[in-house]
């Protein structure tokens, strides 16, 4: 406890611009933290939701039923708003007298990949703010520090019998900043690259069901069948 208000009481006597950056610094470790939760339930959630989704894709359900059944439904997953989107192109399209199938594959595929581009973005959501937290906090630490340590200094000159006591609590106050700005980088940068990786794991996967439900409906638009 005594350690803990020690810390306190150091936090308090520092300079104005360097409480300054310890409150940048605290609060961009909050938001980060908020943000590496909130991704965290996101991309759990979208494995799982795209798991469900081209379980009951690959069940043999007929392809008119499912975008029947998703039609109705105004919040849909990734995955199902991929094929909503690739088969009510291809249902607009197909409609079209004089239309050959290549020509209407081709605007299946233009607006998959808008949708993929869509969906990829929202994987991206906050994940810039995680990796400018993970390479900018040091140095606002740093620079912090070095405020503090210049201040620390310049005291020395007022003083006629310059002692280590004198100058260790503005030395502790700034290298408080440095702490602050490593406890606000690492975290960051862990989530960031956790959860690029999951990024692209799950952009991989949206694109590969693409390509399948592209290849599906390329059948479908030579043969008119849209049975599986």
């Amino acid at each position: 406890m005594t350690e803990q208000m020690s810390i306190m009481e150091l936090v308090a006597n520092a300079s104005p611009l360097v409480q300054l950056v310890m409150a940048a610094l605290a609060l961009a470790s909050i938001v980060s933290w908020i943000m590496i939760t909130q991704r965290w339930f996101f991309f759990n959630k979208s494995v799982r939701q795209a798991d469900a989704f081209e379980d009951h894709f690959w069940s043999g359900i007929d392809l008119r039923e499912l975008y029947e059944e998703l039609n109705s439904i105004e919040d849909l997953t990734s995955s199902e708003g991929l094929f909503v989107a690739g088969f009510q192109e291809y249902m607009r399209l197909e409609g079209r007298a004089g239309l050959d199938p290549e020509a209407v594959m081709q605007g299946v595929q233009r607006v998959m990949r808008v949708s993929l581009s869509r969906e990829r973005s929202r994987l991206e959501t906050h994940l810039s703010f995680l990796a400018t937290v993970g390479s900018t906090s040091p140095y606002v630490g740093l620079f912090g520090t070095v405020w503090g340590i210049m201040n620390s200094f310049r005291s020395l000159a007022n003083m006629s019998q310059a002692t280590l006591a004198s100058v260790a609590p503005g030395i502790s106050e700034a290298l408080i900043a440095t702490a602050m700005g490593l406890f606000a980088a690492i975290p960051a940068v862990i989530a960031y690259n956790r959860y690029s990786a999951k990024m692209d794991l799950l952009s991989d996967r949206y694109e590969d069901f693409s390509e399948e439900v592209i290849a599906i409906l390329h059948r479908a638009a030579h043969s008119r069948d849209l049975k599986e």
